[in-house]
């Protein structure tokens, strides 16, 4: 390292230093938003109304949702939920869990796809509820839960 390169490393380090003691830098600025009472719901109603703001959403046959019939291993269940409509956001959640709010993915323009692994405690449906136009649509499907992959 030449003397120039340690030069200008020190005094990045030493602005950004500074500007963290001033105040300027703080991490509730950095941090994005955390819907603490859709994550600490214990109802898919409260989870939801938490996560989007609304707890009222129409089925719809247009979200698809690809998992698993019988999952081996509740800790790692693959979740794809894709959708033909201009969505907003995409949340999925897991009825039978203790916290059913999986996550809600803000699209934002995006291809309204989204794959994920989620966990999951018991035997539930999984709830995928599609924002699209201001509406709230959601499809579901049922995910068996085994232990040990015993199949009962």
């Amino acid at each position: 390292m030449n003397r120039r390169t340690l030069l200008k490393r020190t005094l990045a380090v030493s602005a950004v230093g500074v500007a963290a003691s001033a105040g300027l830098l703080t991490p509730g600025q950095v941090l994005a938003a955390y819907p603490k009472g859709a994550f600490e719901a214990k109802d898919t109603a409260g989870a939801l109304s938490g996560a989007v703001g609304s707890s009222s959403f129409e089925d719809s046959g247009d979200i698809k949702i690809k998992a698993p019939d019988i999952a081996e291993n509740g800790s790692v269940v693959p979740v794809t939920i894709s959708t033909g409509m201009a969505a907003e956001s995409i949340t999925i959640l897991a009825d039978s869990n203790n916290s059913p709010l999986v996550g809600s993915f803000n699209l934002q323009g995006a291809e309204p796809f989204v794959s994920t692994r989620i966990k999951m405690g018991k035997t539930g449906n999984v709830l995928a509820v599609v924002k699209s136009g201001g509406k709230l649509y959601a499809n579901k499907k049922e995910v068996k839960v085994t232990i040990g992959g015993c199949g009962g």
